[in-house]
């Protein structure tokens, strides 16, 4: 077979262009610090890049879902502290009004000072985050108690709120009366990574209406109206309730709503963990997308330096191969 000049210059050019084409892509591989410029570099490489970039950027949103949970489990251990210290004062007033010494007067200042504890129970407990009652349940955009003056004793006191604010009666049969306090009693749900979710909210029912060690049902807010009006009351019978089952009642409100704060704490502790997992799983996935689609610069840089080489050459060797004929001296 006759080897032309035609033959061996197409041959060059052929390798010529894959040598030109190799130094092309390890110098796109440079320019962009990527492995893979389109999906036909490397299909597989690809799909698994796509998957952990994915992953990143779900891990990113649990980290968001983290920090909301967190800060408003803060915002609920600030208010129920604030609410212990509003309950412990109110013991304190049942027990200063068992006082023998204490006259109509003095019980009167102590009934006053109870009755603006009951509005400010209301108040902690209408406490809200970024704009949603933390007390509230499902019910969060509107307030889930109120406070009201009760006109034939004069005595303030709490009863759970309506979206209108209307008092919602735990006996009425009305179905969208139960449906709203049932939203205020109902839990809240944050997915803090993949298929792990949790409740983080403490409603105001949590808190008013429980049972106790024995399993008496304790109803708060009557509970609260009932020693406002026997505190100065004239009945020896309703007054010396002060001191012995409204205060034994009192101690099972303290009781719970420790409880409750303990359970708040055990979450807040449950995000702090959450959030260190979420860290360490995310610098993973990272440093697992990173392996998979960045180049190693040194690497790189040898493999275009011989390319680079092997270009020039193989441009020097095709000069000097393919010498010319007489027909290019002709024209």
């Amino acid at each position: 077979m006759r080897i032309t000049n035609q033959m061996m210059s197409k041959s060059f050019l052929r390798d010529l262009g894959r040598n030109q084409n190799s130094m092309k892509k390890l110098n796109d591989q440079l320019t962009s610090g990527k492995e893979i410029r389109r999906p036909s570099d490397n299909p597989f490489k690809v799909a698994r890049t796509m998957q952990l970039s994915r992953d990143i950027s779900t891990n990113v949103q649990y980290n968001e879902n983290i920090k909301d949970t967190t800060n408003w489990l803060d915002t609920t251990d600030t208010a129920l502290e604030q609410l212990g210290n509003s309950l412990q004062r109110f013991r304190e007033l049942m027990v200063s009004a068992g006082n023998a010494g204490y006259g109509t007067d003095e019980k009167k200042a102590i009934k006053d000072e109870m009755n603006e504890k009951v509005n400010e129970i209301t108040q902690i407990l209408n406490s809200n985050f970024d704009g949603k009652y933390i007390f509230g349940g499902t019910k969060g955009n509107s307030k889930p108690v109120g406070s009201t003056k009760d006109i034939t004793t004069g005595n303030n006191y709490i009863y759970l709120s309506g979206k209108d604010g209307e008092v919602l009666n735990l006996n009425d049969t009305d179905e969208m009366v139960q449906n709203q306090i049932s939203m205020i009693g109902r839990k809240l749900t944050v997915e803090v990574s993949q298929g792990v979710t949790m409740d983080y909210n403490v409603s105001a029912t949590d808190l008013l209406l429980f049972k106790d060690k024995n399993g008496k049902e304790i109803n708060t807010m009557d509970l609260l109206k009932d020693i406002t009006n026997n505190v100065a009351s004239e009945d020896p019978t309703e007054s010396s309730k002060i001191t012995n089952e409204n205060l034994k009642d009192i101690d099972e409100v303290i009781t719970n709503l420790l409880k409750v704060r303990a359970e708040v704490g055990a979450k807040q502790n449950r995000m702090d963990s959450a959030a260190s997992q979420n860290e360490e799983q995310n610098f993973n996935l990272k440093d697992i997308l990173s392996q998979t689609e960045d180049i190693d610069f040194a690497e790189k840089t040898i493999e275009a330096t011989v390319a680079q080489s092997v270009y020039m050459a193989s441009l020097q060797v095709s000069a000097k191969v393919i010498q010319p004929s007489l027909l290019d001296f002709l024209r």
